[in-house]
């Protein structure tokens, strides 16, 4: 079991929707965090994309000689960077640091913010245009001159100076719920991220990416991206999930529900679908849905004492995750308590 921890590049702090005890994102508290996770023996470090977030790739770089082991999962987005550019850069990150990059790929779900990047196109031409980049980029990454055209990306003659360290490239990482997203998985990606969704959710979308990542005779692994709120009795846990959101109140609802309602993202359109589904914010054992009322994306996490917490978990890597990408709130502290508590009662491979 690969367990990763997150970077809270567009700040941080002890309360969702509140600016009570706030931490803003400087290069100092992403060097504790990143420094924290490398000595309690994560894997690596998911470092988010979007306009409030500070650029990954910039907060990526700086922490390489921080750090000594942890990777770094930085996103690449299709449509709003060139292939070209984009794999120039993953692989001067990647000879750098020592072969400690991993590539996240977000086509985007916020057509809002999209149009903000100079990108113009709907849910289904963003996938389109994210297979197109993945072909060109890992035939860079393989050190190939590329000539190509396609319905968005047109390059001719492209190829790099230098490749990457890691052969023939630093995995790729995807997530997307819809159809075509899942097309592109089977085609083009090392690992297939998933939201927290309930085991049985999970499940279903496992067995829909391997299916086509069978008739493209591929194999993709698994991973799950969730929230942690582990203490060591299980009244302490909820009461620190009630915490969270103390200050959520129906201002911050309103104004997260006008969000959500432009997205185009399948994935947060399940997320919402969860809660009110349900009719509870617990929307299966010991995933809480509580943060999901007003952060976009991510939104659920696992709840409870660690022996319990470890269960769940297990219960995802039966159905085949392997890599779990979590965060707790503030993240430099609760990076130790997740690894003091949960750690021991997991199978966690070494960094």
């Amino acid at each position: 079991m690969d367990c990763f921890w997150f970077l809270p590049t567009l700040g941080d702090g002890r309360y969702l929707a509140s600016s009570e005890q706030a931490r803003p994102s400087t290069f100092s508290y992403q060097r504790q965090i990143a420094q924290a996770a490398d000595r309690l023996g994560y894997k690596g470090v998911l470092l988010p994309t979007g306009r409030n977030c500070d650029d990954a790739w910039i907060v990526g770089a700086s922490l390489i000689s921080a750090t000594e082991h942890l990777k770094f999962l930085v996103a690449v987005r299709p449509g709003v960077i060139s292939p070209t550019v984009s794999a120039n850069m993953a692989a001067t990150f990647d000879r750098f640091s020592g072969g400690r990059l991993l590539i996240n790929v977000v086509a985007g779900g916020d057509p809002e913010e999209s149009r903000g990047d100079g990108l113009f196109l709907n849910h289904d031409e963003r996938y389109e245009a994210t297979d197109e980049f993945l072909q060109i980029w890992r035939l860079l990454m393989s050190g190939e001159t590329v000539t190509f055209e396609g319905r968005h990306l047109r390059v001719e003659g492209a190829r790099l100076n230098s490749g990457p360290l890691q052969s023939p490239y630093p995995e790729i990482y995807f997530g997307g719920s819809s159809e075509p997203a899942m097309k592109v998985a089977a085609r083009h990606v090392d690992v297939y991220l998933t939201w927290g969704e309930s085991p049985s959710l999970v499940a279903e979308k496992i067995a829909a990416v391997r299916k086509l990542a069978t008739e493209t005779e591929r194999k993709v692994r698994f991973g799950i991206r969730l929230h942690v709120i582990v203490r060591e009795t299980a009244a302490e846990a909820w009461q620190a999930a009630n915490q969270l959101i103390r200050y959520v109140d129906e201002k911050a609802l309103f104004e997260a529900q006008l969000r959500y309602d432009r997205f185009d993202s399948e994935g947060q359109k399940r997320m919402n679908e969860l809660r009110k589904s349900s009719g509870s914010l617990e929307v299966s054992p010991n995933l809480w849905a509580g943060i999901g009322l007003v952060r976009k994306g991510a939104g659920t996490a696992l709840v409870g004492d660690p022996e319990t917490v470890a269960k769940r978990m297990l219960e995802y890597a039966d159905l085949g995750i392997e890599t779990f990408i979590l965060s707790g709130y503030p993240h430099l502290e609760e990076a130790y308590r997740v690894a003091e508590l949960l750690f021991p009662w997991l199978p966690v491979s070494a960094s």
